[in-house]
């Protein structure tokens, strides 16, 4: 019998962990920032040089995945919540120059409102819908924070289903694509809202600490914040892995 003379197969490298995402909010000034959940766009180009150094792209969460599917590495998830207008000034200027997109999750019932459920202010202004437009034509992916910023787990079934199912259909309209992926506000969610998120046709969620609901739709995400440099963020990212780990194994250095 003749000699098998094909090439061998490639194998898809199964990753180890969890994709790392990282959680951003404003890019601005971090001075009175009662939530420490601002950095400045010197400390953004900071954490990105951090970033590459380590053999590591920031790309849209939609990205990752499609990334982690076909056994890619070297990346790492970015985000920015509740859609505020200094991305476009502040953060987006920063990204381009390093060669990373993210994912802007944004509020399609408030275009152009502030972040009134934030008690201890500073009150900051959110993307219009111009402003939404413009992150998506600039190649940044956009993904739906629900309408309003509420806490999904304490909505009626018709509240929920406006927030998610509702908010999707909005950001269809807006920027003639329905989003992939959803992020819960607060980074909370319990089955039934994980569910919401499912019906509504998303394929992605992002949570903080999902806990039992981790999987595709409540991905674990790393909060980042102006005080976090380069110890900090390797803390981080040691600390993702150990409380992410899944089954495979992949070469060092993958983070993706």
């Amino acid at each position: 019998m003749a000699a098998d003379t094909s090439a061998p197969r490639a194998r898809t490298p199964r990753l180890r962990t969890r994709p790392w995402i990282l959680t951003y909010h404003s890019v601005s000034d971090p001075t009175e920032d009662p939530y420490g959940i601002t950095v400045s766009a010197d400390r953004l180009d900071e954490q990105l040089t951090w970033l590459r150094r380590r053999g590591l792209t920031g790309v849209g969460v939609a990205a990752l995945l499609r990334a982690r599917a076909a056994g890619k590495g070297g990346l790492v998830g970015l985000t920015f919540d509740d859609g505020y207008a200094d991305f476009l000034d502040e953060a987006l200027p920063v990204l381009l120059a390093h060669g990373c997109s993210a994912t802007v999750f944004v509020l399609p019932g408030r275009p152009g409102g502030s972040n009134t459920w934030d008690p201890l202010g500073p009150r900051r202004p959110l993307l219009t819908e111009e402003g939404i437009r413009t992150v998506a034509a600039a190649g940044m992916e956009v993904g739906s924070h629900g309408m309003l910023h509420r806490d999904l787990t304490a909505l009626s079934d018709e509240e929920l289903r406006e927030e998610t199912h509702g908010s999707r259909d909005a950001l269809h309209r807006l920027v003639r694509e329905a989003p992939s992926g959803f992020c819960y506000p607060y980074g909370t969610a319990d089955r039934r809202v994980v569910e919401s998120v499912r019906e509504a046709g998303y394929a992605y969620g992002c949570a903080l600490v999902p806990g039992s609901l981790a999987g595709p739709l409540a991905l674990p995400r790393t909060h980042v914040s102006h005080a976090d440099r380069g110890a900090r963020l390797r803390a981080k990212e040691i600390r993702h892995r150990l409380r992410n780990r899944s089954v495979g194994a992949t070469g060092p250095g993958d983070a993706g």
